[in-house]
């Protein structure tokens, strides 16, 4: 699979070197879409791959999340679509039912000025009828996950026989979660004469093996712009005790007190129980993992959306589909199992040009698993120190007095003066009155004196091995040797009951 020349140079541009949409001599109806949604310039992976999509050619496209890939797909799969056949003609693979509803949501918003474009959703956890009922109409775009794709081939309710474009969105991450053999019965019953697009976050071997497989002269490009060293996303981590771990988080969510945030777990577990403690601490938070039926997927993530609540716990494989532009803040509350998920991770905040902070909790033996992330991706992940009681009520007042100035440099205010005015006539001084509102209505500072304190963990310490007590010659033996070869007794030698 060589590197097309003329779409590296295009990677290594910034967006706005990439050029507009309108040089693409896309369809009008298309560019008036794209037009609506504010899009102007190119991102890198648009630019180089949207034209060899469009002209016909299999791709291989290797870029990040955030990195606008979802378009690049998008834009030629509308244009491919022949509307007056109904039949599926796009067919989109994404590992997901969260990423699914994503790239759905896309292709109805690039598609809103074409006329009678129709696409599904195909997703497990959803109710069949609503799916029989839209394949049978003829739904011209698919997005679905592999294993709900192939159990309606199994039942009859999908052709792919009229299937023109296939892509196949983070590859390297259905690979992973094991749906291997559905995508390869996928791939098998399209036409041969299909055009088929793979995008990745990492080109892996196995990846590989499918394009070689399933795709003819494939072209590659590769974005290598969007590297974690040089992400707008500041990222820092702490060193905490293993019990430590929620006051350091709830320490940090002070601090900062930004907007929204997105707190990730390794395990459904964890997320339940994070969650829990947050919400009973009186932080406005919501969960959101695999083990949760559809319905309630979707509601949480319209919430998070609506910023109805303040942080989400989630999964990886759950927050696959999450995509919030101004996203303040992402929490490793677990450090990821490799480099890759932290990746994913962190290119959830610092998107669409704005920059985002990235904090990382590390406990136990996580050092070396945290320098194993820095050497694969060239991160420059600060070393921090949880801030104390102090510092956050400090922080706290701060933000106060910036939102006070700002009020009062907007003032006059006439009609809260009249009470202000009746209260001094009453004999209150002016500061006691204005101490009396912020007492009423500005939030407490955390008592300092009942906070606990976090501390970086302390070195393992280094003890000597325990000496060994000396041992006493068997009678008859000819020293310390002949001791290892003493027959057990019975008693000890008995096996323990299961």
């Amino acid at each position: 699979m060589p590197d097309i020349h003329p779409s590296s140079a295009a990677a290594q541009s910034s967006p706005h070197d990439s050029g507009p949409f309108a040089s693409l001599g896309l369809s009008p109806a298309v560019l008036q879409a794209v037009e609506r949604l504010g899009f102007t310039d190119m991102s890198p992976i648009q630019a180089a791959a949207i034209p060899l999509i469009v002209a016909g050619h299999d791709v291989v496209g290797r870029s990040q999340t955030g990195s606008g890939k979802t378009v690049a797909f998008c834009i030629p799969a509308i244009e491919r679509v022949d509307v007056r056949e109904a039949a599926t003609q796009v067919l989109i693979l994404a590992p997901t039912r969260e990423l699914a509803t994503q790239i759905t949501t896309e292709v109805r918003k690039l598609a809103a000025f074409t006329r009678d474009l129709r696409t599904v959703a195909i997703y497990g956890g959803a109710a069949y009828e609503r799916q029989f009922a839209e394949l049978k109409r003829g739904a011209h775009v698919v997005v679905g996950t592999p294993g709900r794709l192939t159990d309606h081939m199994a039942r009859g309710t999908l052709d792919l026989s009229t299937v023109r474009l296939l892509v196949l969105d983070e590859a390297d991450r259905m690979l992973d979660m094991g749906f291997r053999d559905d995508i390869e019965k996928i791939l098998a019953a399209a036409p041969a004469a299909r055009q088929t697009v793979f995008f990745s976050a990492t080109i892996s071997p196995d990846v590989q093996g499918l394009v070689r497989r399933y795709s003819r002269d494939a072209r590659t490009v590769a974005i290598e712009n969007p590297r974690v060293g040089a992400s707008p996303v500041e990222q820092v981590a702490f060193e905490v005790r293993h019990a430590e771990k929620f006051e350091a988080l709830t320490r940090l969510i002070d601090f900062h007190d930004v907007r929204s945030g997105l707190i990730f777990c390794n395990t459904q577990r964890m997320v339940e129980e994070l969650a829990d403690a947050l919400a009973a601490r009186g932080c406005s938070a919501e969960r959101l993992h695999g083990g949760l039926a559809q319905a309630q997927r979707t509601r949480i993530m319209d919430g998070f959306k609506r910023n109805a609540f303040r942080f989400l716990v989630a999964t990886d494989v759950a927050a696959r589909g999450i995509d919030v532009d101004d996203l303040a803040l992402v929490v490793n509350y677990d450090l990821p199992y490799d480099a890759e998920d932290y990746v994913h991770r962190i290119g959830r905040t610092g998107r669409a040009g704005r920059t985002g902070l990235a904090l990382t909790l590390v406990s136990g033996g996580g050092g070396h698993k945290l320098r194993m992330i820095e050497r694969a991706t060239a991160a420059r992940i600060q070393r921090g120190r949880v801030p104390t009681a102090e510092a956050v009520a400090a922080r706290r007042a701060d933000a106060l007095l910036a939102r006070l100035r700002a009020v009062l440099a907007a003032g006059p205010f006439a009609a809260e003066a009249r009470f202000v005015q009746r209260l001094v006539a009453e004999g209150h001084p002016p500061a006691d009155v204005a101490a009396a509102v912020l007492h009423v209505f500005a939030p407490a500072p955390p008592d300092a004196a009942r906070e606990k304190r976090v501390e970086a963990p302390a070195p393992p310490r280094r003890d000597p091995p325990p000496r060994r007590p000396p041992q006493r010659p068997v009678h008859g033996s000819r020293g310390p040797r002949d001791v290892k070869r003493r027959k057990v007794g019975p008693r000890a030698s008995k096996k323990p009951s299961r």
